[in-house]
């Protein structure tokens, strides 16, 4: 009887502790995801063309448009282009900062660690309207390199965005494989310097092995975020006239919903989201097939 009791009283615990979490993802996750979904199966009819609109049940119609709309699929493609460049990119300039600020070779770390970490701190939208007006070759302060190179072209403006990207968020990566490596314990370290290895070494055959997992969890972040690019496209468009309302997935979703457009919009919405979950999980699986997580 006891044990009984003391189980009960386990589960309550549990329950109540996880009641506030559940309640706010059912609101502001599953209720938005499930009244997208239940959007995207109506369209709107018009009995004449001065008629009021009303919407109806269509099925499966908003999707027919969206696999046969050539621009949003044109803009998945550019976006996974981005990121199969960016991520590697970002990730690889993160690790290496970490790796620095963990090696002791860096003098004054925490003022380091804060100054990489800034970036993060400035709003996408302000970064972006930053980086426009330093790529516009009538605004920018580096006139010599914006006026032989347009940065803002339709052959260079998507890394110009992807250099944005990377510079906001390579602190935010850096300070999480930071963390991992702080929990690496010294003795290992210890072991590998007796053994006559030496920082190179020791950093390529024990530190960036076992922060694995930090890479990994920082990979989906970034193609998570890479598939949702909206306030840098949005911003560019005022730069750039190579930048369309389609340019990328979110920015089509955002512009067809202005339209407006709703039940499209929320088909485009669904679809963009399993393809996120689609690459996610598969990146996920992927590395535990190859036992790197």
């Amino acid at each position: 009887m006891k044990a009984r009791k003391a189980r009960t009283a386990h589960k309550g615990a549990i329950a109540f502790f996880v009641l506030p979490f559940g309640v706010l993802f059912a609101l502001f996750f599953v209720l938005p995801v499930g009244y997208a979904v239940v959007q995207s199966l109506y369209v709107v009819e018009r009995a004449d063309m001065f008629a009021p609109a009303k919407e109806v049940f269509g099925g499966l119609t908003q999707y027919g448009y969206v696999f046969s709309d050539g621009p949003f699929w044109r803009s998945v493609g550019r976006v996974l282009l981005f990121g199969v460049v960016q991520v590697p990119v970002m990730l690889g300039l993160a690790l290496l900062t970490a790796l620095l600020l963990d090696s002791g070779l860096v003098k004054a770390g925490r003022f380091f660690r804060l100054a990489f970490f800034m970036p993060y701190a400035v709003p996408g939208v302000v970064a972006a309207i930053m980086w426009g007006f330093l790529y516009s070759p009538n605004l920018s302060p580096f006139t010599s390199l914006t006026q032989s190179v347009d940065l803002l072209s339709a052959d260079v403006v998507l890394w110009a965005m992807a250099n944005v990207v990377t510079w906001v968020y390579v602190g935010y990566n850096m300070i999480i494989i930071y963390s991992y490596l702080l929990s690496i314990p010294t003795e290992i370290y210890e072991a590998a310097r007796l053994d006559g290895a030496g920082p190179v070494r020791i950093a390529w055959s024990i530190k960036i092995p076992l922060v694995m997992p930090a890479l990994v969890l920082t990979t989906v972040f970034s193609i998570i975020g890479t598939l949702q690019l909206l306030a840098e496209p949005q911003v560019f468009r005022s730069f750039s006239s190579a930048v369309s309302s389609t340019y990328t997935p979110n920015l089509t979703v955002y512009s067809t919903s202005s339209i407006p457009n709703f039940n499209l919009a929320a088909a485009f919405s669904v679809v963009l989201a399993l393809a996120t979950f689609a690459l996610s999980f598969g990146f996920l699986k992927l590395t535990q097939r190859k036992g790197l997580r």
